[in-house]
């Protein structure tokens, strides 16, 4: 087949996602695609994947895509003829220790929250369902009846036929060389047989993604690693269905394939390639046996089934895979290129992934908006500094031998790091901070007393900070605290048009009068909230917004493409500021023994933004809070910090001020009800599901980036509620995902969880669900318990403010 001159849109690479892609552009949205491999189709990782097929994960959006590809493997063959080799044979998940045992015990009660089935049993049932298997070390295992396995070259060549029967063209053998742009939008796509003008490219091209994406300017931020398993010879009594099997303590896995068993694992101590580009003949490459470093694997998996020490090996396979610097895949726009799009870093699960991405992603490039909530996977979550190929290199490897480790709770990564450290980093450190990294900021997440060792210590129940972050929390309540939140991300919006530009996009009303400051959410079209920050109006054409750390590259983006065409610009000033959150009931008389000016309630209200001194800096103060006490966040010029700090540290010595780190102000907003964007607001979620209605400026006549879709459901009974959860049992451990059940059923999940020392109680919230509607009749008529652990505990609910309801605290 010839390359067209011309097509709505290129797909990169025919492997499974690129395929699922073109499938789904052509079959769901009947666009005019063109896919185009550089080999055959299936090669880079495709053809040597091993198979597996599990659905289960954190994210229920995640879930649902792992979902539908079942659904689709089970289905596509009747509609294109060739075969999938899908068998459901279900997949058991072995535990061996009590944690590993407590987290499927969690993993269940998630299943059951996303509505899938899990069961757990016992080391004699595993006996039975796999005769050849040593049990003896058991707790038990998982059972998910509905996982199984395929055959992702089949499911390949599959999705390519059934992409060709609804119009899309796949042509084999053309290397893309490069691309024509027009500012940051590709006009032309450059390949080996010609030139493809087009309207979007997305970018499938696994291991290659990286090489791709950077002919666009855009990072895609991946590592190769070497993954091997070997393939036996057939071993006698294995059934044919026998399930697949994941053993993770000893970090191998196990599926029957004609007869013999396929077995690789995830080591500790992975082998990845060099950081460089990635050879583009290395369509079908392998690399040649490595039996010393599988040794590892082939011990361990004797030891499991020890039929494996008396049959042959007839194939080991050693090949490259595309991984990520956090275990999850890649998808979206790419914030530096107005129309490509990227599918990648599948992280060996793309067989399980492949249905399911291709039909988010297919959508998401037609509608340049994702159709569910993919924070998790969207590429948006990466920054600039993800641009360095041996960081990257060093956190994946460190991300691919956590792949079968227990998931603890607040886990930290430590590799490559400290990466981005605050003027303060030496200050908190000698003051034995215990620090945790986001987006490779190190921030103090607790401060261990004289004697206590500055590490955290994991473990499924109470970790070994819980007693010192109650410490933290009490001070505050009580007295006064210090936080180092320089890593929050920071633009400045401005021009003449930026207040008509930024009341398109905020939800809340953001053009009141300079030294204002406004809570705002940003939604998509669904009216479902895409951010959730603060807009401070300094002056009529200039605006500065602060955010979460893990959100600038997303909220950047999101905001750069959605405002109108003007007089406008916005930057990223990040690094520029460094930010100090002065909160508690004393704040207000430390900072006015720091600064001259006047900040009293009457001088500088709540929801409001001046400028004063401290130690000679001029520091933008915001008078707001995340932790449901009288404060500010002061924003200080990055060079200043230190000396604002030690300001504010001498004015409040007689107050008792202390620093405090990040695991408190988790513990504090959960007592006040405060959201957090990503897990208790989403995409799937509108605010008045959230209970932000208040924060929507639905009374003005102004016209804002999802009002629409909220004018429609306006004065319709709500179908999903967020409310608060009490818990009596003070030793229940809420992280979230726990089912709720009201009068017995179940009616929602958590969306996070956590402890309240001042109400001395875990605290959970979660979205309760009804098709009938959620009233606050409906809600206070129920009898509620949450699903911990897979046990159920009486809750209560709350539907106000657990804390200071009237807020009387914060506009003291």
């Amino acid at each position: 087949m010839t390359v067209p001159t011309h097509a709505q849109i290129v797909v990169i690479g025919g492997g499974i996602i690129g395929c699922s892609t073109a499938y789904h552009l052509a079959r769901d949205h009947k666009a005019d695609v063109v896919l185009l491999e550089q080999g055959k189709l299936t090669s880079g990782s495709t053809w040597h994947a091993a198979g597996l097929v599990g659905q289960l994960r954190s994210s229920a959006s995640i879930t649902r895509v792992l979902k539908y590809s079942v659904e689709l493997y089970k289905e596509l063959a009747a509609e294109t003829g060739l075969e999938t080799g899908w068998k459901m044979t279900g997949c058991l998940r072995l535990a061996t220790n009590q944690d590993r045992w407590t987290e499927y015990k969690r993993l269940a009660t998630t299943a059951r929250s996303f509505g899938m089935e899990m069961h757990l049993i016992s080391p004699q049932e595993v006996s039975r369902m796999w005769p050849l298997m040593e049990t003896s070390d058991l707790v038990g295992a998982s059972w998910l009846p509905t996982d199984g396995q395929a055959s992702p070259s089949d499911i390949t060549q599959s999705l390519a036929k059934g992409a060709r029967i609804h119009g899309a063209k796949i042509i084999e053998e053309v290397g893309v060389t490069g691309f024509a742009m027009n500012g940051n939008r590709i006009t032309t796509v450059r390949t080996t047989q010609g030139d493809i003008a087009c309207e979007k490219v997305v970018n499938c091209a696994g291991q290659w993604a990286r090489q791709v994406g950077a002919m666009a300017g855009i990072n895609v931020p991946l590592q190769a690693v070497r993954h091997q398993y070997i393939v036996t010879e057939k071993i006698p009594g294995l059934a044919t269905d026998a399930a697949t099997i994941r053993d993770p303590d000893r970090r191998t896995y196990f599926k029957e394939e004609v007869g013999g068993l396929v077995m690789g694992g995830y080591e500790p101590n992975p082998q990845p390639l060099p950081t460089g580009d990635i050879p583009n003949d290395w369509q079908f490459h392998l690399f040649e046996d490595d039996y010393d470093h599988f040794e590892q694997h082939l011990v361990q998996a004797i030891e499991r089934v020890p039929a494996l020490a008396e049959v042959g090996v007839k194939q080991m396979i050693n090949g490259p895979e595309s991984f990520t610097p956090d275990g999850n895949f890649i998808l979206g726009p790419a914030p530096e290129c107005a129309n490509m799009y990227v599918g990648a870093g599948f992280n060996a699960f793309g067989i399980a992934s492949g249905g399911g991405a291709g039909w988010v992603l297919a959508d998401w490039v037609m509608n340049d908006e994702a159709p569910l909530d993919l924070w998790v996977v969207d590429i948006r979550r990466f920054s600039d500094m993800h641009r360095d190929r041996q960081w990257v290199s060093d956190r994946t490897c460190e991300a691919y031998g956590k792949h079968y480790t227990i998931g603890f709770p607040h886990e930290e990564y430590t590799s490559g790091r400290p990466r981005i450290v605050s003027p303060l980093y030496e200050r908190l450190k000698a003051r034995r901070a215990v620090f945790g990294s986001k987006l490779g900021w190190e921030r103090p997440n607790w401060f261990a007393p004289e004697g206590v060792e500055t590490r955290d210590v994991y473990s499924m129940g109470r970790q070994n900070w819980f007693p010192y972050v109650g410490e933290e929390h009490r001070h505050v309540r009580e007295a006064v605290g210090l936080f180092d939140q320089s890593s929050f991300a920071k633009y400045e919006v401005t021009g003449r048009d930026a207040a008509r530009a930024l009341d398109h996009v905020c939800a809340n009303d953001v053009t009141r009068a300079p030294g204002r400051l406004t809570y705002t959410q940003l939604l998509n079209s669904r009216g479902g909230i895409e951010a959730d920050l603060t807009v401070a109006r300094l002056a009529e054409d200039r605006f500065y917004i602060v955010t979460g750390t893990g959100f600038r590259t997303h909220d950047l983006a999101w905001i750069a493409e959605h405002m109108p065409q003007g007089d406008v610009a916005i930057r990223d000033i990040t690094e520029d500021w460094g930010t100090l959150s002065l909160m508690g009931p004393r704040s207000r008389d430390v900072l006015a023994r720091a600064t001259d000016a006047d900040v009293s309630n009457t001088a500088f209200p709540f929801g409001h933004v001046r400028e004063i001194v401290i130690a000679g800096a001029t520091v933008r103060a915001l008078r707001i809070t995340y932790v449901g006490e009288l404060g500010w966040e002061l924003h200080v010029p990055i060079a200043a910090t230190g000396a604002v700090f030690d300001a504010l540290m001498a004015a409040g010595a007689d107050q008792g001020i202390r620093p405090v780190g990040y695991r408190a102000i988790e513990s504090l907003r959960l007592e006040k009800g405060y959201r957090a964007w990503s897990s208790d607001i989403t995409p799937n979620d509108t605010p008045f599901e959230a209970g932000l209605g208040w924060a929507v400026k639905m009374r003005r006549n102004a016209d804002f980036i999802g009002r629409s879709a909220l004018e429609a459901v306006a004065g319709q009974p709500l179908k999903k509620r967020l409310v608060g959860f009490t818990l009596d049992d003070r030793d229940a451990v809420l992280v979230g995902r726990e089912t709720i059940l009201r009068d017995g059923q179940a009616v929602g999940y958590l969306t996070s969880g956590g402890y309240g020392y001042t109400l001395g109680q875990s605290i959970g919230y979660g979205y309760v669900r009804n098709p009938d509607g959620v009233s606050d009749d409906y809600l206070a008529l129920g009898r509620y318990e949450l699903v911990v652990a897979n046990e159920r505990i009486p809750a209560r609910i709350a539907l106000t403010s657990l804390y200071d309801p009237e807020n009387l605290k914060v506009k003291a």
